[in-house]
This record gives C-alpha cells, sequence and structure tokens, in this order.
C-alpha cells in the first residue's frame, strides 16, 4: 500500500473508531437518563421528604411490641428520618430512624425500671454496648419535650429485650417520668 492509499483508509478507520466512541457514550448518557429521576419528581419527592423528616408527631406509637410494657402513656413526641435516599430509584429498601420522647404515668415508670433492671446513664461502662447512642443525640425538634435537667437511666435488658425488627435504645428519667427512644431499621 502506498502512502497516498494508507491515508484515506487510516481517515476511515479514525472516523469510524470515534463514530463508535460516540454511539457508545450516547447510548451510555441515554441509559442514563433513561433510569434517572424526573427532576421536577426528584423535588417534589425531596421536598415531602424534608416535610415527613421535620414534622414532630403525637400519634401512638404502632407497633406497640417495639416499645414494650410503657403503659397507657400519657404523650409522645416523635420524629423519622431516611437513613438512605427514599427518593432514589436504585433499588432496595430505605431503612428508617427514629426517635421519640415519651410522657409516662409514675406507677409505669417505676415498673419499667424495675422491670428491665435502668442503671444511672452516668455509671455505664460506654466500651460494653452495643450501640453508640447517647440522650445528648436528640433530633433538635424533640429537644423540648426532654426534661431540662434529666437523670437518664439506661437498660441493656431493655433495649435488647423483645426482639423487634428495629434496633431499640431507651433512656429513663424516672424523676420526670420520661423515656427517650431510638429505633433504627435494620
Amino acid at each position: 500500500m502506498t502512502m497516498k492509499t494508507r491515508r484515506p483508509v487510516l481517515v476511515v478507520a479514525l472516523v469510524t473508531v470515534a463514530t463508535m466512541v460516540l454511539v457508545a457514550g450516547g447510548c451510555v448518557a441515554a441509559g442514563i437518563l433513561a433510569v434517572q429521576d424526573d427532576p421536577a419528581d426528584l423535588r417534589s419527592c425531596q421536598k415531602s421528604l424534608e416535610v415527613a423528616e421535620a414534622k414532630v408527631r403525637t400519634d401512638r406509637w404502632d407497633p406497640p411490641e417495639e416499645m414494650p410494657d410503657l403503659g397507657d402513656y400519657l404523650e409522645i413526641h416523635w420524629q423519622l428520618r431516611a437513613s438512605g435516599n427514599p427518593c432514589s430509584r436504585a433499588p432496595g429498601p430505605t431503612d428508617w430512624a427514629y426517635q421519640g420522647v415519651i410522657k409516662l404515668r409514675p406507677e409505669d415508670t417505676r415498673a419499667l425500671a424495675e422491670r428491665y433492671e435502668f442503671r444511672p446513664w452516668s455509671s455505664v461502662n460506654l466500651d460494653e454496648l452495643s450501640h453508640s447512642s447517647k440522650p445528648t443525640d436528640a433530633w433538635s425538634a424533640l429537644v423540648p419535650f426532654l426534661p431540662t435537667a434529666p437523670t437518664w437511666l439506661h437498660s441493656t435488658l431493655y433495649n435488647e429485650g423483645n426482639p423487634s425488627t428495629r434496633w431499640r435504645v431507651g433512656f429513663l428519667d424516672v424523676e420526670h417520668q420520661t423515656l427517650f427512644f431510638m429505633l433504627n431499621d435494620h
């Protein structure tokens, strides 16, 4: 092959390769756009999620077995947060985290403290816990419902008892008849 005939073949080969790269890139971009959420739907979902996460709920906790032996409590304030992105179209469930403050009746508070052997939080060896949660981890919208000067108690028995679909951590203040809880899907 002479130099004159090699040049057109080389040009054709380069154009073919470049076209294939552009077509492949276009296919990838089209695929991404096909599975990507509609921006309006995504914004609407994100806005709904923000509203849901900001809301402080007062409806009774259901199912009650996730928070056992609370009796007929007087009031509850709780919130939820997504641990992942429920607005994503990626497959798989979204885990949720919950926190709440429950005002108990005095007799139920004492019974709960005795039944589950709640101990002063200040005496707990943090290295021995199966969780890293602390009473100071309360979400800001729930802080107004917590006692102003709490004396928190902690119980590994309560946290690990009565298996549920969620990890449970509870902090009890007997004097203020208050249970602060955290639940996480798993």
